[in-house]
């Protein structure tokens, strides 16, 4: 716990020093590969947002768990056949990048919460729906019912300052479509997002460390 306590401490340094407070960004903590107790020892550390990646997970630690207080975020990319698995316990989708699943999300939780993923690197595998294709998605999103909260994205391998103009078009875009939420940054790039708006960032190994080498195997 006190190894935690001082990377939490680090993580919010951070976020000060790129010129945010991290008392209006929200933080994530991304729990991908870690077992139950981690993230009943992020809980203990004040952390009430954690993310996962994979809807098996996010439901067996929502299981083991059992604790109100806590907000689950996706932020994988979702399957619409594993939508129905974690529905009833996810705060904020934060991977919707296409109509066919965010109509699944309507269909199972009418009004959800959802971000829309922004393709900012051009990798497919972490998906994304294309910049000049955002608009058209949000409005779909919306008049299904669901209730778009902003945009999302992640940044390219690499050098974190790669990240910054996919970062800087994201706002921008938030901005027109007159979205609220950034949820963009992870433990690389943590900076270079929030000084370009970030609201929302994603950490995992600058809180938890590398993810267990079992874990990294198996997925």
């Amino acid at each position: 716990m006190s190894e935690l306590l001082a990377r939490l401490e680090r993580v919010q340094r951070r976020i000060a020093s790129a010129g945010g407070d991290p008392d209006r960004i929200t933080l994530v903590a991304v729990t991908k590969g870690f077992d139950v107790d981690a993230a009943r020892a992020l809980r203990r550390a004040g952390i009430a947002d954690l993310g996962e990646n994979y809807a098996q997970e996010l439901r067996a630690k929502a299981d083991a768990i059992h604790d109100p207080s806590m907000r689950w975020h996706f932020v994988g990319r979702i399957q619409r056949n594993k939508v129905a698995l974690v529905a009833d316990d996810v705060h904020l989708w934060h991977g919707v990048d296409r109509a066919a699943v965010g109509d699944t999300i309507a269909q199972r939780v009418p009004g959800a919460a959802v971000l829309v993923q922004v393709d900012v690197s051009g990798e497919p595998q972490k998906g994304g729906c294309p910049p000049d294709a955002v608009p058209r998605l949000v409005d779909h999103l919306k008049a299904s019912g669901l209730d778009v909260r902003g945009l999302m994205a992640v940044g390219p391998a690499g050098v974190p300052q790669d990240a910054r103009a996919g970062f800087r078009l994201v706002a921008a875009l938030a901005d027109e479509l007159g979205l609220a939420e950034r949820s963009m940054g992870m433990s690389d790039d943590l900076e270079v997002a929030v000084e370009e708006g970030a609201t929302i960032v994603r950490i995992g190994r600058a809180l938890l460390g590398p993810r267990p080498v079992a874990a990294r195997v198996r997925r």
